[in-house]
């Protein structure tokens, strides 16, 4: 018994995947692990070390600077492309013509019934002019400080989104609803004298104003509704982030600022992003660690 178990040990040794054909055995296939960290073809930037593809706790010196220089660059290129009013006020009504043969043209009455109660639209110009702004800059804290090891995938989501979009505003410039000749909508920030928009009012030299495809309004949003419904622990957070992209299309919309059409390129956007990032570190950033290890100079 113990000799034919050494023979059985010598023709079939354990740890191999050893396949033997009529024709003899053939070349030991690598273990399961090996072969999932092996590069593929199929695999974006599998060719990329890993190390560099890997999660790494985040530095805040350096990312305080790559998100000041970072919006700069974003303000700067947005603004610098030419503002082609006429192509702009074409691709509006074209916009707001299929949208009306298509019976999905609700920006007019939605505009007109939320800016009649004062409250309700002053509210929606604060919302708009700061909320944008203050939402995604606290979610990339909360990511940086509580879960680090998910920061950079969400991070590199966020940026790339942004970066799609600023192609968008170069290839299609559009006229936001506001703008339009003869279209009947109120610019809500004018008629009631409050600070709701780089484009409205006194501040609209310092903006391009035909750049409303994509919303960046709702990409930044559903971003941020993203990562919290994912990563966030109690239900009721949960429900906020899912509920907030929705509230701010409905602002967007009021508000004048975009057609509902507008928010479609914003999750476009917000989907090429995503996919840039997932390629990268092989994973949504709720799938990575929590925490990762600090690396010590």
């Amino acid at each position: 018994m113990i000799r034919h178990r050494r023979f059985l040990a010598d023709c079939f040794p354990m740890g191999e995947a050893t396949v033997r054909t009529l024709e003899g055995p053939t070349a030991a296939a690598p273990p399961t692990e090996e072969r999932a960290q092996q590069p593929s073809a199929d695999r974006p930037f599998m060719r990329v070390p890993r190390r560099l593809r890997s999660p790494r706790h985040p530095r805040l010196w350096f990312e305080v600077l790559l998100i000041a220089v970072s919006y700069w660059t974003y303000s700067l290129i947005r603004n610098a492309v030419p503002e082609q009013r006429a192509a702009a006020m074409r691709n509006a009504d074209w916009i707001w013509r299929t949208e009306q043969a298509l019976h999905i043209a609700v920006e007019h009455t939605v505009n007109t019934a939320v800016n009649s109660v004062t409250w309700l639209i002053v509210g929606m110009n604060y919302y708009y002019a700061t909320l944008h702004f203050v939402l995604t800059i606290g979610v990339l804290v909360w990511l940086y400080r509580w879960h680090p090891g998910r920061y950079s995938a969400a991070r590199l989501g966020l940026f790339a989104t942004t970066g799609v979009a600023l192609l968008g505003y170069y290839l299609y410039p559009l006229a936001p609803p506001r703008l339009m000749e003869g279209g009947g909508f109120v610019d809500t920030v004018v008629v009631h004298h409050t600070w709701g928009s780089m484009a409205s009012g006194n501040l609209a030299d310092m903006s391009n104003q035909y750049a409303a495809m994509p919303s960046m309004h709702i990409g930044w949003s559903a971003w941020c509704g993203f990562v919290i419904a994912t990563v966030a622990r109690p239900v009721w957070v949960r429900v906020l982030g899912a509920l907030y992209p929705v509230a701010t299309l409905v602002v967007i919309v009021s508000t004048a600022n975009h057609f509902w059409l507008d928010a479609v390129g914003g999750l476009l956007c917000l989907g090429v992003g995503s996919a840039l990032s997932y390629a990268w570190f092989g994973a949504f950033p709720f799938r990575l660690a929590r925490r990762v290890a600090v690396e010590r100079a």
